[in-house]
């Protein structure tokens, strides 16, 4: 028998093989009436941990259930509605699959494609792959930088660059053909982050802070992509828990909005608003608040009013250079400028929304009598309160005297709530007494942070920043919260100190005024958003690629006194690196760069209680940290998925992983640089966590 015919037999043989072994798997599967299974084969045989997707138009808004095959290929598909889908797989070391048009109640077998080469593989790597192929600059190139080359990728990780879009997804990895033309990559790229309104804030970065560096090396990055360079790292397939996950995915608002986050649910009592709307904050881009109803699959908003006119909009924001997507047009009109939405037991939406000009009311200022202004008046705030009911339709202004950003409800008598973004003090508002009263100025209070570095555990008169240390004196901190969250353990408010080099978490106590700093010690760096569990630890998303926990239990020294002033307890910190790959000069440190970490407190996506979930900003997805290691939950269709916020519910505790879940919007400030590109609109996502990847 000749060589060639040898071949062909033994490709035959596979071949019958597998199907073979097909078609005695799917027959073992049940599948039901509002299902889709089968099994997933190639010509290598059965493939393990790929995706299926199910996808359809027939339903009021766009629609794709996404699942994982298990250790022998096999899939399903559950709680599919009545419609007809479009079914195909994409995995890593795969091309993506002709499209079979099935519906629920089917037994499908499938056939995936192996990947002709490695270029044809990397398509459907997430972005962090692609990203760690940026090369670093030398330490002397970035000495001026605070931090040297770790205040550097800080910046080009979580605190600027990728705090606002995924890098190394196919957009960024490549520059728009209308901006090759500007005579070199370096021009184009120039070219590329001055457009649109945000053009400021980027170049500022690239060209300010970091000295023009960026420039250099994003342009040699796609070049050598543009020339052909691959990732030299390859993403290995979903495994164990990975398996469990089911994704739904859904559009909703418009293609020219962002979301930076979204709320369904009273994060004290998870159980609040089961099955209801979910509301998705527009920040900058409009005034449009996007509710989604994931029981009839239906996408509406709420048109958020202002109370002054002369409160400020994003429309007034010059493009500074033509977008490559939108032109001259001026995209972003938002006047509340609506940064975060947190539901509260009765399901009214709390938001952080902008409701007038900056300058503050006499109540505020010096010469006050509100007892926070005697002790530090504030004179501008730039966003302040809200509260939307859904039920009756009422929007009410609620004028507060600090900034917010983030917000968060404490687990106390009053249901204070408390709000980040105050720039030198922190913020919060009796929400029950405002409730009792309408009185906004005698419901809300603020405070600077002081240390107590005269020791005597009291409030004293301190030292303002920048003044030589008294010994008999406390010393006021020129720092504020970004990230808050009350901590449940003992009735204290932590928050994160983003934007500066380590960065650090800050403590407050409401009954003292009193507040302790903790810097981040190495290897981390570039602390950005946080969440605490029920035990009183801080988990916080690290710009060196790492999950840091900070214990306060664990402090040997005193936490006051003329020490205690940011370097004093490094033993109460921990580092879990995150997944992905390295850049070439930093083997230690994982490229991912995520945003914001929550606190999975009530277990509500059902892999535990008090799991911390970090945004995989450039996973397309979150990672888990349960028991020791990460569990990254992903979006692979379509790509450049990109979350800021996320929230658990339990819409029914009785009905097991299907009543319970996480929701995440994207939070990417361009999302149509993702797959489908200009005219896509934002996601919202449900990842639910079944018992194991064929549950019913």
């Amino acid at each position: 028998m000749t060589t060639n015919a040898t071949r062909f037999l033994a490709r035959a043989t596979l071949a019958a093989a597998v199907l073979v072994h097909a078609q005695l798997a799917s027959a073992t599967m049940e599948v039901r009436a509002n299902e889709i299974g089968g099994v997933v084969t190639s010509a290598a045989g059965p493939e393990a941990g790929v995706w299926v997707i199910a996808e359809t138009n027939d339903l009021a808004t766009p629609y794709a259930k996404i699942v994982v095959t298990d250790e022998a290929g096999r899939y399903l598909i559950p709680d599919l509605p009545k419609a007809s889908y479009a079914i195909w797989i994409r995995g890593y070391g795969l091309a993506d699959s002709n499209k079979v048009t099935a519906r629920p109640g089917q037994t499908l077998d499938l056939t995936a494609v192996v990947a002709p080469d490695a270029a044809a593989a990397a398509k459907n790597y997430p972005a962090a792959y692609w990203y760690a192929m940026l090369k670093l600059p030398e330490a002397s190139e970035v000495a001026k930088v605070p931090g040297g080359r770790n205040g550097y990728l800080m910046w080009i990780k979580n605190m600027g660059c990728v705090g606002c879009h995924q890098l190394g997804n196919l957009a960024t990895r490549t520059l728009p053909a209308n901006l090759e033309s500007s005579g070199s990559s370096q021009a184009a790229w120039l070219r590329r982050i001055s457009s649109g309104q945000a053009g400021g804030q980027m170049v500022g970065l690239a060209q300010g802070v970091l000295g023009g560096v960026p420039i250099k090396y994003l342009a040699d990055w796609t070049d050598r992509i543009a020339a052909g360079e691959l990732p030299s790292t390859r993403p290995t397939r979903p495994s164990g828990l990975e398996r469990n996950v089911v994704a739904t995915v859904r559009d909703w608002a418009d293609a020219k909005t962002y979301l930076h986050d979204l709320s369904g649910t009273d994060r004290r009592n998870p159980t609040v608003n089961g099955y209801g709307p979910l509301y998705g904050s527009p920040e900058l881009s409009t005034d449009n608040l996007a509710i989604f109803d994931p029981q009839r699959n239906v996408a509406t908003s709420f048109r958020v009013p202002v109370r002054d006119a002369d409160t400020p909009s994003a429309h007034d924001d010059a493009v500074v250079a033509p977008s490559a997507y939108w032109g001259t047009e001026r995209i972003w009109g938002s006047r509340a400028s609506v940064h975060n939405p947190m539901l509260d037991r009765r399901g009214r939406v709390w938001l952080t929304a902008r409701i007038r000009a900056p300058a503050n009311p006499a109540f505020c200022r010096k010469g006050s009598t509100h007892p926070s202004a005697i002790g530090f008046a504030t004179e501008q705030s730039d966003r302040q309160l809200a509260v939307y009911d859904p039920k009756n339709g009422r929007y009410t202004f609620v004028d507060t005297c600090f900034s917010t950003h983030h917000l968060q409800f404490a687990e106390d008598a009053n249901e204070t709530l408390w709000t980040s973004g105050g720039r030198e003090v922190v913020g919060w508002l009796d929400t029950r007494k405002f409730d009792q009263t309408g009185d906004a100025a005698a419901s809300q209070g603020w405070a600077p942070f002081v240390l107590d570095t005269d020791g005597n555990g009291r409030l004293d008169a301190w030292t303002e920043p920048g003044q030589p240390v008294d010994p008999g004196k406390d010393t006021r901190l020129a720092v504020g919260f970004y990230a808050v969250m009350p901590n449940a353990a003992d009735g204290s408010v932590w928050g994160t100190v983003a934007f500066r080099y380590p960065g650090a978490l800050l403590r407050f106590d409401p009954r003292t005024k009193l507040s302790e700093i903790y810097n981040v010690p190495p290897p981390g760096y570039g602390v950005r958003g946080a969440d605490i569990d029920r035990n009183g630890v801080v988990w916080v998303s690290l710009g060196s690629g790492h999950l840091g926990s900070f214990d306060r239990r664990k402090c040997r020294g005193p936490l006051n006194g003329p020490k205690a002033t940011g370097d004093h307890c490094p033993e109460g910190w921990s580092f879990f690196r995150l997944p992905g790959p390295s850049f070439a000069g930093a083997p230690d440190e994982s490229v991912e760069s995520s945003y914001y970490t929550w606190v999975d407190q009530h277990d509500t996506l059902g892999l535990g209680a008090n799991v911390p979930i970090a945004t995989g900003n450039l996973f397309d997805g979150v990672h888990a940290y349960v028991a020791g290691k990460f569990v990254t939950l992903r979006i692979p269709y379509p790509l450049g998925f990109y979350v800021k916020g996320l929230e658990g519910r339990i819409d029914d505790a009785s009905a097991g992983w299907k009543g319970r879940g996480l929701w995440l919007t994207s939070g990417d400030r361009t999302p149509w640089l993702k797959e489908g590109g200009k005219g896509t609109k934002p996601l919202i996502v449900h990842f639910q966590m079944r018992p194991s990847p064929l549950a019913h």
